[in-house]
């Protein structure tokens, strides 16, 4: 018989699924937490979700209320959580990349620290009072306000074989078809839970303050498809879907304050050195001219006008 399953100050018994809104202190203010604990009738894995750590990315914030919403408990053999909206500051000032509690892009300060800014106080809470429960973490995001992207999902490189082998096993069964790596923690959360020990990933779907059914679904078949994968959810072992792994995912950065006229479109095909756009000043002069790292395809891209030193500007699969 599976365990009490507790965070904060919510219980959810063997059987039964608990929600409510957890407030955590974080720089001496209350940042609410929504939370779903499904705990299953059988024992199983703990699976681990987020969504809403950059708090405009609203494709995964809807698949995962969704799923919260309807997981039932008699359905499970294991336990999932939910925090569907992680950063909760973000998400209602519509704010782009950071917390507007400290201007730190959360997804840049995991695990946290128990003292530290409010950004590092709630990545600290969540790291261990959600992640480190889990067995397997899945970090939903996807294009911020000012972001086009084709759909991927990313896994960590940490030099632990089991843990490195299970989260491209995980990517591949979530379906995406593009799966990128990285080989630095970087402090995102699911490359610190990685390193960690606990197997994760992060998945990319929707963009630029929309979240088209299509977008939605890509998270939410995901889901329910690892789910079925890892025995938590009662269904058919999920159909193998062709998946492409990227052996590099190089980015640009703007290197200037200015204006960015992209010249090529998310999907787009290119070849290296090809001119794929132009950061200028206010009276057209060209500040840097952009030029296609590798031949590949287009798969990020910064959709704002304005742009920033240091803003990514695209990122090429190959």
């Amino acid at each position: 018989m599976t365990e009490n399953l507790s965070i904060g100050d919510f219980v959810a018994a063997p059987g039964s699924k608990t929600t409510g809104i957890q407030r955590v202190e974080v720089a001496d203010q209350q940042v609410e937490v929504p939370l779903f604990m499904i705990n299953g009738t059988e024992d199983g894995p703990t699976l681990a979700v987020t969504a809403g750590i950059h708090g405009a990315e609203y494709a995964s914030i809807a698949a995962a209320l969704e799923v919260g919403q309807t997981l039932e408990p008699k359905k499970l053999k294991g336990r999932v959580i939910i925090a569907p909206v992680a950063n909760m500051p973000a998400f209602r000032a519509r704010s782009v990349h950071v917390c507007p509690l400290d201007g730190v892009n959360l997804n840049r300060v995991f695990p946290g620290k128990a003292d530290g800014t409010a950004s590092e106080q709630l990545a600290y809470w969540l790291f261990q009072n959600v992640i480190l429960k889990s067995n397997v973490f899945v970090d939903m995001h996807g294009g911020d306000l000012v972001e086009a992207l084709v759909p991927l999902t990313y896994f960590c490189y940490t030099g632990n074989k089991v843990v490195d082998q299970k989260s491209l096993e995980l990517a591949r069964v979530f379906g995406i078809p593009y799966i990128a790596s990285e080989k630095t923690g970087g402090g995102a959360a699911y490359s610190e839970a990685a390193f960690a020990g606990i197997p994760a990933i992060l998945s990319e779907a929707g963009a630029q303050g929309i979240w088209p059914p299509e977008a939605v679904a890509a998270h939410v078949n995901g889901l329910n498809r690892l789910m079925r994968h890892l025995g938590i959810l009662e269904g058919p072992t999920p159909e193998p879907l062709q998946t492409k792994l990227l052996d590099r995912f190089p980015w640009l950065h703007s290197e200037h304050d200015g204006y960015y006229y992209p010249k090529v479109s998310v999907g787009d095909d290119v070849c290296e050195g090809q001119d794929v756009g132009a950061v200028t000043d206010f009276e057209g002069r060209v500040l840097q001219a952009v030029n296609a790292p590798v031949d590949g395809k287009v798969l990020f891209l910064m959709s704002s006008l304005a742009i920033n030193k240091g803003d990514a500007l695209l990122a090429v699969g190959t």
